[in-house]
């Protein structure tokens, strides 16, 4: 096994005194894990920072074999890990991308979207210019995986008009009429989910209300649950930056 690609780092752990192993997403081989030695070493720590674009180079005698990897910085986000805010993105969005994925199954859609998602939060002045993409790259995982939400018309009418609600059981939309009545049992649909552009903070809530329900139902259970909390600390930062 040989493969030299870009990749972003999703996911880094230490093995042994000095080494690491590395999980970084490549646009056409997917996820691919690699044992970097000397990964822990003060020269590779901010190469191999999560977010961080890699040209890695994965070399196994077989396929069941743990890779040796090499990598070099292609673009460093380290700046960003000194930001609150930002650092609470960048570690939810790759923990989830590599606790939801599948190795080496490729998923082009997702990685675009995630670079465009990190390259949102690196580019924008505030977190309201970042957080309606990290709604939406989660929408994306959703779909991509096969969870897929049902936002094109009311699952009860039948109607593309007045949507406004989601059934937490069924993933479907309700429209606002029919949702009458029953709004506090179901998960309300932000607008821009949509029919995209800006958000505001409540609407942006919203949607992360909905898609974090869905993410812990369907994708992110059992042992991969974990990364869940650093979902909870990211959005317990962005209200207290909004209060």
């Amino acid at each position: 096994m040989h493969l030299r690609a870009a990749a972003i780092v999703v996911a880094v752990r230490q093995h042994g005194e000095h080494g690491a192993i590395v999980r970084a997403l490549t646009r056409n081989d997917g996820v691919q894990p690699g044992y970097v030695r000397g990964g822990r070493s003060r020269a590779m720590r901010p190469v191999l920072l999560q977010a961080n674009v890699i040209q890695g180079e994965w070399r196994a005698r077989t396929g069941e074999q743990l890779a040796s990897l090499t990598a070099e910085l292609i673009h460093s986000r380290a700046q960003m890990h000194g930001e609150p805010l930002a650092a609470g993105a960048l570690e939810w969005a790759t923990a989830l991308t590599a606790a939801a994925l599948p190795e080496a199954q490729p998923y082009p859609q997702i990685h675009d979207a995630l670079d465009g998602v990190l390259g949102a939060i690196e580019a924008a002045p505030s977190a309201r210019g970042w957080a309606a993409a990290l709604v939406r790259y989660e929408l994306l995982m959703l779909a991509e995986l096969g969870f897929g939400l049902d936002l094109d018309r009311c699952v009860a009418s039948g109607t593309a008009d007045d949507l406004g609600f989601v059934s937490p059981k069924s993933g479907a939309a309700v429209s606002r009429g029919a949702a009458f009545g029953y709004e506090a049992k179901l998960l309300r649909l932000p607008t821009f989910l949509m029919v995209g552009g800006e958000a505001d903070w409540p609407d942006i809530f919203d949607g992360l209300r909905l898609t974090g329900h869905f993410l812990a139902r369907d994708i992110l259970v059992d042992r991969r649950a974990d990364p869940l909390a650093a979902r909870d600390r990211l959005v317990d930062r962005l209200k207290r930056a909004v209060a």
